[in-house]
């Protein structure tokens, strides 16, 4: 429990933080919002269904991630303009890291869910069901980014984060399932033994 209370101080920290002069407060918002619902919701269904300490912590991981793209905007993150800068990179891609890590966490939240639930007993089609999913998700993201560009105009340049490139959205959802299919290869066997080691 002890663990849980840390990650929920450092939740707020970095949350408070990225809320000090960011780039623009409708930026912040709109990027900082899926963390809070997340929040939100893992609040409430905390008794029916506590999901590991890895899941958690990658869950923070992630909402770091978009809290700190809300307080720069990702297209002015100043690690990666440095890195632009170095590398002689056409765009800031911090953006990249975000969508990355949208296939990421949510593939190991799939992944717990469908497991501990027992949804899909077979593995090989576990893997499937679980890149499937997260690729829904970056699609729906995609659809939400390009109704909040309708709805709002030139107010939604700083959230989209295209600069310019006009494969942004396909490569959005690209890294969204490398990021699926990463965490699957790299964390499927850990994950493994400590669900075994959880109460029946």
């Amino acid at each position: 429990m002890n663990y849980l209370k840390s990650l929920i101080i450092l939740f707020f920290a970095v949350l408070i933080w990225s809320a000090i002069y960011p780039h623009d407060y409708f930026t912040w918002f709109l990027e900082v919002l899926p963390a809070l619902i997340g929040l939100l919701v893992l609040v409430i269904t905390f008794h029916r269904f506590r999901f590991t300490n890895l899941v958690y912590g990658l869950i923070l991981v992630h909402c770091w991630i978009l809290m700190v793209g809300g307080h720069y905007t990702y297209a002015e993150v100043p690690l990666f303009n440095w890195i632009k800068e170095v590398f002689d990179l056409s765009r800031n891609n911090y953006d990249k890291v975000g969508h990355l890590a949208q296939g990421f966490v949510p593939a190991m939240i799939t992944r717990e869910i469908l497991m501990r639930m027992q949804v899909v007993n077979s593995r090989k089609w576990l893997n499937v069901f679980v890149v499937s999913i997260c690729m829904s998700i970056s699609v729906t993201y995609e659809f939400i980014e390009w109704l909040v560009a309708v709805l709002t105009g030139d107010s939604a340049d700083s959230f989209l984060g295209t600069q310019g490139y006009i494969w942004d959205t396909q490569s959005d959802m690209l890294y969204a399932t490398i990021g699926a299919i990463l965490a699957l290869v790299t964390l499927s066997k850990v994950h493994d033994r400590i669900i075994s080691k959880l109460p029946q």
